[in-house]
């Protein structure tokens, strides 16, 4: 048997595995293909942290859906498919960011100041802190250690001794508590909200 082959039953076998809940072939693909999908997205993208967050969404899908994965067919070609789709998803939010900021610039003083003071700083961050507080005690030291202080999914790994895809799945759930509490809130103007809430996400 060829390399190439044995490297496709290798992965077919890994797949099945995933495909039952194995944590361990999981990581196992991650390493293999993370490292591939980072510098194809860094290259687009040109940021090194919103690559890795992308890097963790691609592979948090594969985790959620990896009972649809197809261990006969290609997951090279799965897996970038996902990716492709997120960095479009993420340059057309990006757009969406940008018109806000546009409509923000364009509004009439009195508005204008009215939006100041509800996403004055102080205001902004005492929200945060309290939607950070509502979060599951695990959860809340998860996210932040990643998104607060700005460790990396592999140094948080390592110090709270779970796996990534764990790190991963408590970012995705918190970052949704997160935008629902602020929604949640009863606050004028609504869409300048959501414009900060997508910053955080």
């Amino acid at each position: 048997m060829n390399n190439g082959l044995m490297h496709q039953e290798c992965e077919r076998t890994l797949l099945l595995k995933v495909q039952q809940g194995d944590v361990k072939a999981f990581e196992h693909i991650y390493n293999i293909y993370s490292p591939r999908l980072y510098g194809s997205m860094l290259k687009v993208i040109k940021s090194g942290s919103i690559a890795e967050e992308l890097l963790q969404d691609v592979f948090q899908r594969v985790w959620e859906h990896r009972q649809n994965i197809n261990p006969d067919k290609s997951f090279k070609s799965y897996v970038f498919t996902i990716a492709k789709h997120l960095v479009y998803d993420y340059f057309n939010e990006t757009s969406r960011r940008r018109l806000i900021g546009e409509y923000i610039r364009n509004l009439d003083a009195k508005s204008l100041n009215k939006c100041n003071y509800i996403l004055e700083e102080k205001e902004a961050a005492l929200i945060l802190k309290e939607a950070i507080q509502q979060l599951p005690p695990q959860r809340k030291l998860v996210y932040t250690l990643c998104k607060v202080e700005g460790k990396s999914y592999e140094d948080v790994s390592k110090n709270l001794g779970i796996s990534i895809s764990t790190i991963s799945d408590h970012i995705v759930k918190a970052t949704k508590s997160i935008k629902a509490y602020y929604l949640s809130k009863d606050i004028a103007y609504q869409s300048i909200i959501v414009c900060f809430i997508f910053l955080i996400g």
